[in-house]
């Protein structure tokens, strides 16, 4: 088959794809697991929103993702990359509760049932559109066990883990402080709030005694929480109000009396000492309350908005009452001051609303016990996070982590299976529906509430696998997993809770590694954002250069763990190289003749042996970077030696013997095989286009051929002594052209050569290289030159010489190295009045007299190099 002249993406990515997925490639076969013909290698993929669209940051992670399944694959695994997506439920409800808004609808005014009928439509509607762009981008997922986290089974695994934890007494219900989101309208998890810095005030309010004594001056950045004040605290042992503990006050504007609580708490250096305790709207607060069995009183509804507790301020926003209540302050002559102050505010991540801490009655998982074994399974190692260092940021969490608010008041998600009996109060929790109420038989109702979309989440590594089913053939073949590829941004918010959940649920940890990636930046640093517009669409680049450069350019030079930054000469890096290796490959099969195996021969010559050898180190140092996951590391490297290596030096040196010698064309096909082996993780459609073009292919698939190996007994068969030395060679011939390059010698003018080498068989075999490609006229080899009238360049074992008339104009020449020389024996002087100086040496740190040293010596041999050309020219 011959490749078309112009390597053009898209005739032939789609066909590829559907090739791949036709032969079943991509499908998993628990079977050969079971049997112990293969071993298993698993990836759950981190599943997209059904809400998404591919940005750069998927097809980072999926490219990724995709790297390591697929060498996995070829190495002889069963391998498993299991796809879908996840139900994302503020995502989602918020933008079908938009939708109908248009329509002029609300939640409330169509009814649950109605609204759960449109969610489903929706995701039926919007939740294949990501599946098929990561298609697009070459996802060699199994789709045909692609899964949603409110699937069938997804659901009957949160049904049974919740039952679990609630008749472990593990989850419970009951009023907490929790994040609340205004605007959402719902509960939100610690790692959901994004703090911002804000600028608002601290106003300091006069708080009056009951019995008429006096007041204390409290301080607040949030004077509309007053009104659900029920204390004020001091510290036990702060003597200025030590007296006062005890006595009552009376809170301004609702007139309600308040006690004088001692409490620890408090700080008596910050503000006045004296702290105003709200318990429904403020964490700290809240404990406060719990020691001192103060009310709980809430001032503001889900919206934001003061309730019925806020008195004459009842239905004005949160912000409105703030001022209206400030001023009805001071014109009672109760605000004493008001100071700027900057804080940090939390906000909605999902709207960027400011967040509420109220007092809710919610669902919790206790994390005390569950926390324990995630903790040791890393400090011991069993886990291990790639970088390490991210360790740091997951211990840190779990070992500061509170109780789990998984409850929230929203509609679209697994709704919680709690059921509450209409007559006698009795709550039932169920795996199964729930009718009337088992203890006096009355009518029950089922919580209205959904879990957060992280408790289902947590599950995914075994939920998808047939938890709870735990005898069936996936389970037991692929789980646990090997490998997780994810963000650093949600270890908190999905790796903790995976880690977690598969130890306490299955008692397995859900995969051996996590491995962190960094974000994709703008070309300046920035990330990537709709304010910014400095976004970029995977689609659009898969259109323009295709998927292959796409999936190059967000791995080149990458590191695990660091941001990398998008820039447009890196695409245009990217798809250069995907074009040399199609210009490269279309070369090698122009030139065959039909009769070619791809097998090496016996009969090799030395620059054969040394790209043999040398391509096998090129797979060991490949498939190391890989085990490691040095992804960006291990392209480098490939990418260097097929250019360099393999096209600058070795095409180039066989040029002549291409059209006559079967020999060299084996050679060239069997190292064009293997880098399209080596390739093809990172650039699959290409490089299986180039596959299915080769002799004695037949029709076989690249993606499913064997990874390439070492092959240790080739090496010792054809490595000889110049095998190892004809990398000096080449060596010799790159300091040629760098010379003549120096020299502005022009690429036509020829230059007589002659090499002082102890390896002369070698060289006089390559004399024929330095012709072709240094443009020599003539090239001679011995153990000794004479130096007169030529110009020495130094190259490892070799000393190269050309006449110096060829290279420059001899006077110039004379003054610029009498010049250098003046100028570096001025240097030599200096360091050497240095060294001599003993106060130097017993003052200077170590280290710069070290550097001076080294300085010393190199200069030195700068001299020596000098007057050795001097000596040549005269």
């Amino acid at each position: 088959m011959e490749l078309s002249k112009t390597y053009s993406p898209h005739e032939f990515e789609d066909r590829i794809y559907a090739k791949w997925v036709a032969s079943g490639a991509f499908t998993a076969n628990p079977d050969n697991v079971l049997s112990g013909a293969k071993k298993p290698y698993t990836i759950v993929i981190p599943p997209p929103n059904i809400t998404g669209q591919l940005h750069v940051g998927h097809a980072f992670n999926n490219t990724l993702q995709d790297i390591i399944i697929r060498v996995k694959r070829m190495q002889g695994y069963e391998t498993l990359w299991l796809p879908g997506t996840d139900h994302a439920s503020i995502a989602t409800e918020s933008k079908i509760v938009a939708a109908m808004a248009e329509e002029g609808l609300t939640k409330e005014s169509i009814g649950r049932e109605e609204f759960l009928k449109r969610a489903w439509d929706w995701k039926v509607k919007y939740g294949g559109r990501i599946i098929g762009q990561l298609k697009k981008l070459g996802s060699s997922c199994d789709w045909s066990r692609e899964r949603f986290t409110m699937d069938e089974g997804c659901s009957r695994a949160v049904q049974k883990v919740f039952v679990e934890l609630y008749n472990k007494q593990q989850i419970y219900r009951g009023v907490r402080i929790v994040n609340w989101c205004p605007k959402c309208r719902t509960s939100i998890s610690d790692v959901e709030v994004e703090f911002e810095e804000q600028q608002g005030n601290f106003w300091h309010i006069s708080y009056p005694l009951k019995d008429g004594s006096g007041s204390l001056i409290i301080a607040t950045t949030r004077p509309e929480t007053m009104l659900g004040d029920t204390a004020v605290a001091v510290n036990p042992d702060d003597p200025r109000y030590s007296a006062l503990v005890g006595k009552t006050l009376v809170l301004p504007l609702i007139n309600r009396e308040i006690p004088i609580v001692a409490d620890s708490y408090v700080d008596k250096e910050f503000g006045t000492g004296a702290v105003k305790i709200t318990p429904a709207h403020d964490p700290n607060d809240f404990e406060v309350g719990v020691r001192h069995s103060l009310p709980v009183i809430r001032v503001m509804d889900d919206g934001g908005a003061m309730n019925e507790n806020a008195g004459v301020y009842q239905g004005l926003d949160r912000y409105k009452a703030r001022k209206k209540i400030v001023a009805d302050l001071d014109e009672l002559g109760l605000l004493v001051k008001v100071e700027p102050h900057t804080h940090n505010v939390g906000t909605c991540q999902r709207c960027g609303t400011t967040v509420e801490p109220t007092a809710s009655r919610q669902w919790f998982v206790k994390m005390d016990e569950l926390a324990k074994p995630a903790i040791d399974i890393v400090k011991t190692g069993e886990l291990k996070y790639v970088p390490k260092r991210f360790e740091n940021m997951y211990l840190a969490w779990m070992e500061n982590i509170r109780d789990w608010c998984v409850s929230r008041q929203l509609w679209w998600g697994h709704r919680i299976p709690a059921y509450y009996c209409d007559k006698c109060g009795e709550t039932v929790v169920s795996e199964t529906e729930v009718h009337s109420c088992p203890k006096c038989g009355g009518n029950v109702t089922q919580d209205p509430d959904t879990l957060d979309t992280w408790f289902s989440s947590a599950l995914w590594p075994f939920s998808t696998l047939g938890y709870p089913d735990t005898e069936s053939k996936d389970y037991k073949a692929f789980y646990p997993t090997q490998t997780l590829v994810t963000g650093f941004d949600i270890i908190p918010f999905w790796v903790a809770r995976m880690i977690f959940s598969g130890l306490a649920y299955t008692g397995k940890k859900p995969f051996d590694a996590v491995i962190i990636h960094g974000i994709i930046r703008d070309a300046q640093g920035r990330k990537m954002s709709k304010t910014l517009g400095n976004g970029i669409d995977p689609l659009e680049v898969i259109d323009k250069f295709g998927a292959d450069a796409l999936r190059l350019a967000v791995v080149i030079g990458i590191a695990p763990g660091n941001d990398t930054r998008w820039t447009d000469d890196k695409i245009l890096y990217a798809r250069n190289f995907v074009n040399k290796l199609w210009n490269a490959s279309r070369y090698l099969l122009l030139n065959l003749t039909g009769e070619e195996t791809g097998i090496l021969p016996v009969s090799l010559e030395p620059e054969d042996k040394w790209l043999i050898t040398s391509l096998h180190g090129v797979i060991a140092t490949v498939t190391e970077n890989i085990e490691n996951f040095d992804i960006g590391v291990a392209i480098g490297n490939l990418i260097d030696f097929f250019w360099k290596a393999f096209c600058d030096d070795y095409v180039e040196l066989t040029k002549t013997r291409i059209t006559t010698d079967i020999n060299v064309r084996n050679v060239l096909t069997y190292a064009l095989s293997v880098f399209l082996k080596l390739f093809h993780p990172f650039i699959p459609f290409v490089t299986e286009e180039i596959y299915s073009a080769l002799p004695n292919v037949q029709g076989k698939l690249l993606i499913t051929s064997e990874y390439p190996t070492v092959d240790k007994e080739l090496i010792l068969r054809i490595a000889d002594e110049q095998t190892g030395l004809f990398g000096q060679v080449l060596e010799s011939i790159t300091a040629i052209r760098k010379l003549r390059k120096e020299k502005d010698i022009p690429d036509k003018a020829k230059v007589n050569i002659e090499i002082e080498t102890p390896h002369t068989a070698l060289f006089e075999y390559s004399a024929k290289f330095f012709v072709k490609l240094c443009n020599a006229e003539s090239v001679i080899i011995s153990d000794k030159v004479d130096e007169q009238g030529k110009t020495v360049t130094v190259c490892l074992d070799q000393r190269i010489f050309i006449p110096s008339g060829e290279l420059f104009d001899k006077e110039k020449e004379l003054a610029r190295l009498n010049k250098e020389l003046a100028k570096v024996s001025k240097e030599i002087e200096f360091s050497e009045n240095k060294l001599n100086n003993p106060n130097f040496i017993a003052k200077a740190p170590e280290q710069q007299v070290a550097a001076e040293k080294e300085r010393y010596a190199k200069n030195l041999e700068k001299k020596d190099t000098i007057q050795k050309s001097l000596h040549a020219i005269q």
